[in-house]
């Protein structure tokens, strides 16, 4: 019998997938949300429906079969695909830092710089980049030899507890692992840092307190995923690894593989007065035609 855990999961899910796909459509169907801006909140939608998609799954087949096992292929490609779609999304919102820095800071060329074909490319890059870097770590981790304990010591097929259950010396993967760590997270997080500190010296600049506080807010949504996301990548990933490290790893991956996708909806939505306009829109046009056809009918 499934347990309350189920539920909540299942809930999280479905969740994570309306959430993700309002934002989709408000950004496909309404007129003024066709910015770069939206185009990349719309990629990042994709992006978490992908991400949430790799592992919950699983743990809900899991937990509604008793039947805590998956297959050696089966956890290679979890593996690959999670850390590939979260190294796209670290693309992604340094991306998305690179576009609010351009039309803060250079709004006169914004949609010269910013034009259609540049942000797909942007975006198309961001996918390469995530799925190229943790290919070739993953391979040599699927070559391994494993011959103890066949019990991961978490929800889902992390690098860290899989390599743990190798019967070789770990130790030079486990150093490439975390450089490579370093490298794409402090990368990426740096050029978000980069940006916003160059968008806050030209928003000091501005002399109105009303013009500073408008400007900011446009940035707002983008920062709070930014420090929510990166802020859990770093406690995993970006620290030295320990036996009693890994049950406050599982915890906190939950949260960032799980919750953050799916409070991102909310975050570029309820902060968000275009957004809320284009729902408010959607919802009227809704009404009408329901009213429409029950005078039909």
């Amino acid at each position: 019998m499934p347990t309350a855990s189920f539920f909540v999961l299942l809930s999280v899910y479905i969740f994570n997938w309306l959430g993700n796909i309002l934002v989709i459509i408000l950004i496909r169907i309404s007129s003024h949300l066709k910015t770069p801006m939206y185009f990349f909140i719309c990629n990042l939608s994709i992006v978490d429906i992908c991400f949430t998609t790799v592992t919950l799954p699983k743990m809900l087949a899991i937990i509604a079969s008793q039947k805590n096992t998956i297959s050696f292929v089966g956890c290679i490609t979890q593996m690959y695909f999670f850390f590939a779609i979260g190294t796209t999304e670290s693309f992604l919102l340094a991306v998305m830092s690179y576009d609010r820095y351009v039309a803060i800071c250079r709004p006169l060329r914004y949609f010269v710089m910013m034009q259609t074909d540049d942000c797909t490319f942007m975006v198309l890059g961001c996918w390469l980049c995530g799925l190229l870097s943790i290919l070739f770590p993953v391979i040599f981790i699927s070559r391994l030899p494993f011959c103890h304990s066949y019990i991961i010591n978490h929800f889902f097929c992390d690098i860290s507890p899989v390599i743990r259950l190798s019967c070789s010396d770990i130790h030079n993967i486990e150093i490439f692992i975390f450089f490579l760590a370093i490298v794409l997270i402090l990368g990426t997080f740096s050029m978000i840092i980069i940006s916003y500190i160059i968008i806050l010296q030209n928003i000091l600049r501005i002399p109105s307190s009303t013009g500073k506080k408008k400007t900011f807010s446009t940035c707002v949504s983008h920062l709070s995923s930014v420090l929510i996301y990166y802020g859990t990548l770093m406690f995993i990933y970006v620290r030295p690894k320990s036996k009693s490290s890994l049950d406050q790893d599982k915890q906190t991956s939950l949260f960032y593989s799980l919750i953050t996708p799916t409070l991102n909806p909310m975050v570029y939505s309820l902060r968000n007065k275009d957004m809320k306009t284009a729902l408010i829109h959607l919802l009227r046009c809704v009404w009408r035609s329901h009213k429409g056809h029950l005078k039909n009918y």
